[in-house]
């Protein structure tokens, strides 16, 4: 009979961490605690990252990316995007944001999407899953190539960091970056409106396939009579279809081919009102609603 009481909790010896595993580990805690140091040392001047933000916000191609537009239950649905998400906390400053793949496995990746502010130690963070998958018409089929992998995981992930950046910024400071970019898309274009519309409508034609007909159902006028607001609405669309967050069945009626806007008003059988939009030269770069320096 021994005279030694039994471990209760077993005798199996706590894994040994490697030297790398804890160096790395140690590492990054003291690259946080200098972070928060450096931010408690050298505190944002909010005045100071307010005028950065907006003097970024009067960047045309910053404005032109800086809000989404989708519908969804009969309603249209719009908000800040990625990309301005990511100016307002570069400008904001004292804020440590990403996206960390915690564990792969061999259908879907555990990922955690972070925003923190050093400063007051605001910390927002989503945990989510991710398949290995995409989506089509045609149904669904898993992903194996580790490029595709990446790319739709990056993918999920940025939007959920989009969220966490407007959690830890003020919301006053969202909404006057958002007008800001609006004031900066209706002004200062010295091009006309029409030449404008033009150009946006074969831009939808050709890229999504988009006819005129359908972008007058959707606003609700003949193009004739698109306003500036019109413009920059279909430019929303037209960066959400671009960026994969919606598709174009949500935004317009596929399958109608005569607009109740339109006339037979100085058209022949033959359709020839449509030649002047057929012959447009396209003279952008990037999107179809970009301006040239010059014109600035």
């Amino acid at each position: 009979m021994s005279n030694e009481i039994s471990n209760i909790y077993g005798n199996t010896p706590s894994p040994v961490k490697s030297t790398t595993t804890e160096m790395m580990v140690s590492r990054q805690a003291q690259e946080v605690q200098a972070a928060m140091v450096i931010a408690k040392k050298f505190p944002r001047d909010e005045v100071g990252a307010f005028n950065r933000i907006m003097r970024a916000c009067q960047r045309r191609s910053l404005a032109e990316q800086a809000e989404y537009e989708y519908p969804r239950g009969g309603t249209k649905v719009s908000g800040p995007s990625i990309r301005l998400a990511e100016a307002l906390a570069q400008n904001w400053g004292n804020i440590d944001y990403g996206v960390i793949e915690l564990e792969q496995k061999e259908s879907s990746s555990e990922m955690m999407a972070y925003a923190w502010d050093l400063e007051t130690n605001t910390r927002a963070t989503r945990i989510f899953s991710v398949k290995h998958q995409r989506d089509t018409k045609k149904g669904s089929h898993a992903l194996t190539d580790s490029r595709d992998i990446y790319e739709i995981t990056a993918n999920f992930g940025a939007r959920r960091v989009r969220a966490c950046i407007l959690e830890v910024i003020p919301g006053d400071v969202i909404e006057a970056a958002l007008q800001q970019c609006n004031l900066t898309l209706t002004n200062g274009n010295t091009e006309p409106l029409i030449d404008r519309i033009r150009k946006m409508v074969k831009a939808f034609e050709d890229e999504f396939s988009v006819t005129k007909t359908m972008l007058e159902e959707y606003i609700g006028c003949n193009s004739d009579v698109f306003s500036e607001n019109d413009f920059v609405r279909l430019r929303k669309v037209y960066r959400s279809l671009k960026d994969g967050m919606a598709k174009r069945e949500d935004y317009f009626n596929i399958g109608n081919e005569k607009s109740p806007f339109e006339t037979d008003k100085g058209k022949d059988k033959k359709g020839a009102g449509k030649s002047s939009e057929n012959n447009t030269q396209v003279s952008f770069a990037g999107t179809p609603f970009d301006v040239k320096e010059d014109d600035k």
